[in-house]
């Protein structure tokens, strides 16, 4: 084919692309979290230990603080979990489309944080868990979180996202706590809080020996306990208890069902183990009460590594949401995908858990799919640009965007090709009459919205211009057309700047 040739077809294809809606640039690729799927939940930063609260028609995922550490040539170590001095918060309606709620600088010891950590005494936050009690007849929300594995510390808000406070400047659980005697490894906090109000707390782990532990240390090393809070839960009650946990790890769990009170926890990987008990999977007890004592009853969820490679440890949380039961776990499948190997860093995942009859729990089906989206998103509402549930690409990062949530955040890394989506937006029969969005840029650029695909039909195109200074914000307004009903929604980012084009505060649609 002659040089003229091609060049008459490449303007042909062109044109053709302007009036079909389709770019002419190539879409930025997914990491991890692949456009249709609902796992990982996130995968534009990590998220380990995950724990779950539901509250007011959302669930909010609190995990601790997994970030890339990096050797002096730039290349990635193995996570020593040097950076867990954070907790990152997440939140959704549907269970598809997230919303970053940044992280809640929790340790403040020795400068940690930038200076800015809430628990002066904590050298680091591991492992949350959280809870919501009514005090003096407000809700009231209390985030616990491990000191490494010295104790258990306690920070308290007035909702679910802050601003948090320590209440006690102190740890609530130390070594010393009574029947706290035998705990090797002091963490992994558990909260519950039971239909009559009463708070109880779950921890400890490892297994004793030091290096050269026995078989019947591996087999029952009685390192688990559970003890009750005070009415205030920023105080405890009497003595912790033992939980004869079999081949305990680590991971404290706690949720009620039918009555019954289940503790699960993360089996440990060493000494001979039953076929019942296998190594790193969750394992589960059962109880007529939340002190106990507790009957085991069998394993639900295996390593991640049987469902996504990578191994590493197990750590969960089971909650109950619009009437379904779900498991939150972590596994390094983001990682995975960015570097060849988990190298120890975790995202969370979550699918269904299923109670039979009797009160057993059917093995948990991990996998890549995840949740069907519960509910259609209204693109009539303002929407926190920071909500997506998939992405091409960017970053979110802390705003000073006026008018947002606590700790509101905002996308950016924003460049050519670059994209975020929601999945399934109800514009009803009507359809979309404008599309505004909240923007800062020194450069610009464009926000092409399309339907279901990042090159899929083009409803409108709104210009962002140069609003003087990256946190310098502008509302602006396009008209769309052919958009109604059900849709994915991309928002598809493009421009000529070699930088970060602009950033992107929130969205909404207007109707016809």
């Amino acid at each position: 084919m002659s040089k003229k040739c091609c060049v008459c077809l490449w303007v042909l294809a062109l044109l053709l692309s302007c009036f079909t809606g389709e770019s002419a640039y190539a879409a930025s690729t997914t990491i991890a979290k692949h456009i249709g799927n609902s796992n990982p939940l996130i995968d534009h930063h990590l998220g380990a230990d995950p724990v779950a609260l539901t509250y007011n028609g959302r669930v909010y995922i609190y995990m601790s603080s997994d970030d890339y550490e990096y050797n002096s040539d730039g290349t990635i170590k193995d996570n020593s979990f040097a950076n867990l001095n954070r907790v990152f918060v997440i939140s959704s309606a549907d269970m598809v489309n997230w919303t970053d709620h940044g992280a809640i600088p929790v340790a403040g010891a020795n400068g940690a944080n930038g200076g800015r950590g809430i628990a002066k005494w904590a050298g680091a936050s591991w492992a949350p868990s959280i809870a919501v009690k009514k005090i003096n007849g407000k809700d009231k929300f209390f985030l616990y979180f491990a000191n490494s594995g010295g104790g258990i510390g306690v920070l308290t808000a007035d909702s679910p996202i802050g601003p948090w406070t320590d209440p006690i400047g102190k740890a609530l659980v130390t070594p010393s706590t009574p029947g706290m005697s035998g705990v090797v490894w002091l963490f992994d906090p558990a909260v519950f809080v039971d239909d009559d109000g009463t708070g109880y707390l779950y921890a400890g782990g490892g297994v004793p020996g030091g290096s050269n532990p026995t078989q019947g240390q591996w087999a029952n090393p009685k390192t688990a306990r559970v003890m009750k809070l005070g009415p205030d839960m920023t105080s405890v009650v009497g003595s912790a208890a033992t939980i004869d946990a079999p081949f305990m790890f680590e991971d404290s769990g706690m949720h009620k069902h039918n009555g019954k009170y289940y503790y699960s926890y993360c089996i440990n990987f060493g000494g001979t183990h039953p076929a019942d008990k296998p190594p790193g999977e969750i394992g589960y007890m059962t109880s007529s009460s939340p002190m106990g004592p507790f009957t085991y009853r069998g394993h639900f969820l295996k390593n991640p590594g049987a469902f996504f490679g990578g191994g590493g440890n197990n750590h969960h949380a089971v909650f109950n949401f619009k009437n379904e039961w779900y498991v939150v776990y972590h596994a390094q499948t983001v990682s995975s995908a960015l570097f060849g190997a988990g190298k120890g860093y975790r995202s969370p995942h979550i699918n269904k858990l299923v109670h039979n009859a009797d009160g057993s729990i059917q093995e948990v089906a991990a996998n890549y799919a995840g949740v069907t989206q519960l509910s259609n998103l209204n693109p009539y509402n303002r929407v926190e640009a920071e909500t997506f549930a998939w992405n091409g690409r960017i970053l979110t990062e802390k705003s000073s965007a006026p008018g947002g949530p606590v700790n509101n955040q905002h996308v950016t890394s924003i460049h050519n090709g670059d994209w975020i989506a929601v999945g399934n937006a109800d514009f009803g029969t009507g359809g979309a009459r404008t599309f505004k969005a909240n923007v800062a840029s020194t450069i610009g650029g464009k926000i092409e919205v399309r339907l279901d695909s990042p090159n899929g039909k083009l409803a409108g195109t709104l210009n962002v211009p140069s609003t003087g200074g990256a946190q310098t914000w502008r509302e602006i307004e396009t008209a769309v057309s052919g958009a109604t009903g059900v849709h994915k929604v991309f928002f598809v980012f493009t421009g000529t700047g070699t930088g970060n084009l602009f950033n992107f505060d929130y969205w909404q649609f207007t109707q016809r």
